[in-house]
C-alpha cells in the first residue's frame, strides 16, 4: 500500500506476472549502476524497495542473476511470455525485493527521495529536484 493507503500493484506488459503490495515500499529512487542501465535499456532504474513479508507475487517468472555493483548476486525476475522486467529479488530467499516502477499500475504512485551509483549517472538523465544523489549505495 502506499503512504496514504492507495494500494500499490502492478505487473509486466502481457498481465502473467502480478504483484501486490500489503504495506508502503521502504524507499524509492533511481538506480543509475551500469547493471540497471543495461538491464532497462535506459539511463537508470526507477525502483521501490520493499520487505518480502509485503509482497505477494503471482504469474511465471525467468530470472538473470548476475554480479551486481555491490559485489553481491543480483536477481532480476521478467515474465516467462513477455520477457518484461518486473522485480529484483529471489522469491523465497531474500528479504527485500525492488519493484521496478515502469511495472506499476498507478505510475503516479512512484515518488523518488534517493538517486544511488550516481557516480555511473549519464550526462542526459535528469535526476528529479529534491532527489538526495549518492556516488555508489549509501551506508
Amino acid at each position: 500500500m502506499g503512504g496514504d493507503g492507495t494500494r500499490i500493484s502492478g505487473g509486466c506488459l502481457c498481465g502473467a506476472v502480478r504483484y501486490e503490495a500489503s504495506e508502503p515500499p521502504s524507499f524509492m529512487g533511481h538506480c543509475y549502476c551500469a547493471d540497471c542501465r543495461k538491464a532497462s535499456g535506459s539511463g537508470f532504474i526507477p525502483f521501490m524497495n520493499f520487505p518480502a513479508r509485503a509482497l505477494r507475487f503471482t504469474g511465471e517468472v525467468m530470472q538473470f542473476r548476475s554480479k551486481a555493483a555491490s559485489g553481491r548476486e543480483a536477481v532480476r525476475n521478467f515474465c516467462a511470455r513477455c520477457h518484461s522486467l518486473v522485480f529484483g529479488g529471489d522469491i523465497g530467499a531474500s528479504d527485500w525485493h525492488t519493484i521496478y516502477a515502469g511495472s506499476l499500475d498507478e505510475p503516479s504512485l512512484f515518488a523518488p527521495s534517493l538517486a544511488i551509483f550516481g557516480q555511473g549517472k549519464p550526462d542526459w538523465a535528469v535526476v528529479p529536484a529534491g532527489v538526495a544523489v549518492f556516488p555508489g549505495m549509501p551506508q
